[in-house]
């Protein structure tokens, strides 16, 4: 069981670290500077910023690598993540 649920959580925090690099308004100025030198419609590098499948393989990469690292510390990361996750999701299907 506990290996379902850290999937779980590790699922959801990937989405949730995903989101922040892609929407979220606090990460905006990286990713104007970003877009400032790699525009996203004629580069790679700044397209890549505005693909969700792109930026979960590598969040999801750093995902799995924190819970083999440090999977105590992970563990409470990775379930405040999953929390705002859920969180989020819910907002957004009010």
């Amino acid at each position: 069981m506990t290996d379902a649920l850290n999937f779980v959580k590790d699922a959801l925090a990937t989405y949730r670290l995903t989101k922040l690099v892609i929407d979220d308004k606090i990460t905006e100025d990286v990713r104007n500077k970003v877009f400032d030198r790699f525009p996203p419609e004629s580069t790679k590098v700044g397209y890549l910023f505005t693909c969700p499948w792109c930026v979960s393989i590598w969040t999801g990469l750093g995902v799995v690598a924190a819970r083999r690292v440090a999977p105590t510390a992970w563990d409470a990361m990775a379930t405040a993540l999953a929390a705002s996750s859920i969180s989020g999701l819910l907002e957004e299907r009010r």
